[in-house]
């Protein structure tokens, strides 16, 4: 009796040991597996994030390729309806068709970033279009646009283009035998806005710039 009652309790302990043990195999197999399936995890998240970037960067080279293929033809249209804008009494519409034909020939946006070579593609590319505006009449209608304002506003939008379109010596060339020097002179100050008088003086200094007129704006410039 009494050596079944050794033979039980030692099975207890026994028993009581292992699932001790058990217990903290388990536990330490946890808290090993746990870091694992967070790193397995933070791989896999970072695979999809890795393959989402690849995706969007073949979707935005194709959309450059097309685009580079369809904006000039575009970009054409927008500047032929900017023009038409000038043509318009509404001095609001002249104003919207100013401003567009001064982004268009916007050239200091992301020079610095490009290199040398680049660089001067852009500036070939912006000058081109300088032209193609001067082609459609935009620069004859800036100056009529100029002539005919009769408020501060629509005077600054007009004076404005002007000065983004006299970039290019061709148009300087062209909008001088349209009598621009006189328009420009003619065109009132105001007291209120400096930014008029300050695009008078750019636009007779490059006209003052040009070869064969500088006599004419002598006195006009400081």
């Amino acid at each position: 009796m009494m050596r079944s009652r050794i033979a039980l309790s030692l099975l207890r302990t026994n028993l009581c040991r292992r699932d001790v043990a058990n217990a903290h195999h388990q536990t330490k197999r946890c808290l090993f597996s746990l870091p694992k399936k967070t790193e397995n995890l933070s791989i896999e998240e970072e695979g999809e994030r890795k393959l989402g970037w690849l995706l969007k960067l073949l979707f935005l080279g194709t959309a450059s390729v097309g685009a580079y293929q369809f904006i000039p033809y575009m970009g054409e249209n927008l500047m032929q309806q900017s023009v038409s804008l000038l043509q318009v009494k509404d001095p609001l519409f002249k104003r919207m068709g100013a401003s567009r034909l001064s982004r268009f020939m916007l050239d200091g946006i992301f020079l610095f970033s490009l290199s040398p070579k680049s660089q001067k593609k852009f500036l070939t590319y912006v000058d081109d279009r300088r032209n193609k505006i001067l082609e459609m009449g935009g620069g004859q209608e800036l100056l009529n646009m100029l002539q005919s304002a009769k408020d501060d506003r629509t005077r600054k939008a007009a004076l404005k283009a002007l000065v983004s379109l006299c970039r290019s010596d061709n148009v300087v060339a062209a909008l001088h035998e349209a009598d621009a020097v006189r328009i420009i002179r003619s065109t009132p100050s105001s007291l209120e806005d400096a930014d008029i008088q300050n695009y008078k003086s750019s636009l007779l200094k490059r006209f003052q710039d040009l070869k064969g007129i500088a006599t004419l704006l002598e006195a006009d410039v400081e």
